[in-house]
């Protein structure tokens, strides 16, 4: 039985909640899987022998990654580099189909240019629009993001751009990765 460990970066909530889906698709393909924030492994640590794949998986948030999550990235390298490892981002601008792909989203490319790791395997997800729990000025700047590229704006919205059966897909993916 394979085993995998997503490891994840969450600012509010839903990377946690695909990293969840992507460990219950893994499962109920017949493998084994556990998900750890960056924060609980910074702290706690990560018994890499336990693993078969990694997959890592972050949101962006005003077009950048948390600091925190490049820097556990950047300072274990090594062990991702050592086993099938895959990466994956969340985003809303991936609700258009051609900022869905690994070569159309420009985060993704961000991610390559500002990382030394190089994950086998890359995912682009979509992410979701929540504004009623967004800080008054998350919703200002998300807003004017959103008027530009064409997005919602009400404030009142929240739409889940994220498909869920190709997380899971994602998931079944990651047992196959050598």
């Amino acid at each position: 039985m394979r085993s995998v460990l997503v490891l994840y970066s969450s600012l509010r909530g839903h990377t946690a909640r695909i990293a969840r889906r992507i460990c219950e698709s893994v499962v109920e393909a017949g493998g084994r899987a556990e998900m750890m924030s960056i924060a609980e492994a910074t702290h706690e640590g990560v018994d890499w022998d336990r693993y078969d794949v990694v997959a890592v998986g972050a949101p962006v948030i005003y077009g950048t990654y948390e600091r925190a999550f490049l820097d556990f990235v950047e300072r274990h390298r090594a062990q991702l580099e050592r086993k099938p490892s895959s990466f994956f981002n969340v985003s809303v601008v991936a609700r258009t189909p051609a900022k869905a792909t690994v070569e159309g989203n420009r985060y993704m490319q961000k991610f390559l240019e500002l990382s030394r790791w190089r994950p086998k395997d890359l995912k682009v997800i979509a992410g979701k629009v929540n504004y009623p729990v967004w800080r008054w000025y998350d919703v200002l700047m998300i807003q004017l993001i959103m008027k530009m590229t064409h997005g919602p704006t009400d404030r009142r919205a929240v739409i889940d751009y994220t498909d869920w059966a190709d997380v899971a897909a994602y998931g079944r993916h990651l047992l196959e990765l050598r």
